[in-house]
C-alpha cells in the first residue's frame, strides 16, 4: 500500500456475480474481476472486498444484499447480471424488496449509456438503492458494458458521464466513507462546499 492509499478513508465494498451457470461452475464469472479491475484503477482508497457469486434466486439474492450490508458492513455493493427480462432474471425484484430508498437516476443513465451501442438496452432493469449506510447498485453482465457505465462515455460525441462520477458524492450523503477517484478514470462530481 502506497502512503498515498493510507491517507484516504477505507472502504469496504461487495461485489455479487448472479449467474445460474457460473455459480455451478459451467463457465468461469467474469463480472467479479471486471469490476475488481475497473474499481482497483478508479479508486484511490484502500478496498476491502467481499465477493459473492450466486445464482438467479430471488430469496438468495435478497439475503446476500442484506448480508454486505447488516453484517459485513459494506459502503457500497455492485451486482452484475439478472437484470434482463427473462423469466430467471430477479436481481432488480430481489434489490428493491431489501431497499430503503430508490435511486432511479443510476438505472435511467445505464440505459442511457448502453443506448449508444445497442436498441435493446431497453430491455435492461437495473436499478439502484439506499439500503442504511449503503449504496447497492445492479450492473450489467458484460466487461465491456459494465465499464462503460461505470466509466461513461467521455470522449464520444456528445459525451456521456458515466454513474460512477455520482457514487462517491452519494456515499457521503449516507454517511459512508469519502472516496477518491482517479480523474483519468472517473472524475468524480461533488459541489464545492462538499470537497475535501
Amino acid at each position: 500500500m502506497t502512503d498515498t492509499a493510507r491517507s484516504h478513508d477505507p472502504v469496504r465494498i461487495g461485489l455479487v456475480s448472479i449467474s445460474d451457470r457460473a455459480s455451478s461452475g459451467v463457465y468461469e464469472d467474469q463480472g467479479i474481476p471486471a469490476l475488481q479491475a475497473w474499481l482497483g484503477r478508479a479508486l484511490r482508497n484502500p478496498v476491502q472486498w467481499e465477493t459473492r457469486l450466486i445464482p438467479d434466486e430471488r430469496a438468495k439474492i435478497g439475503a446476500t444484499l442484506v448480508e454486505l450490508v447488516d453484517q459485513a458492513h459494506c459502503d457500497l455493493v455492485l451486482t452484475t447480471g439478472g437484470t434482463g427480462p427473462a423469466p430467471r432474471d430477479v436481481t432488480p425484484e430481489a434489490t428493491l424488496d431489501v431497499a430503503d430508498k430508490v435511486m432511479p437516476g443510476f438505472g435511467e443513465q445505464m440505459r442511457a449509456i448502453s443506448l449508444r451501442f445497442v436498441p435493446t438496452a431497453i430491455l435492461s432493469r437495473q436499478v439502484a438503492v439506499i439500503r442504511g449506510k449503503a449504496l447497492i447498485i445492479n450492473l450489467p453482465g458484460q466487461p465491456k458494458s459494465i465499464a462503460e457505465t461505470l466509466e461513461g462515455l467521455p470522449k464520444a460525441t456528445p459525451p456521456s458521464a458515466g454513474i460512477f462520477a455520482a457514487v462517491p458524492y452519494c456515499i457521503d450523503l449516507i454517511g459512508g466513507p469519502y472516496l477518491e477517484t482517479d480523474p483519468e478514470v472517473c472524475d468524480a462530481f461533488r459541489p464545492k462546499s462538499a470537497r475535501r
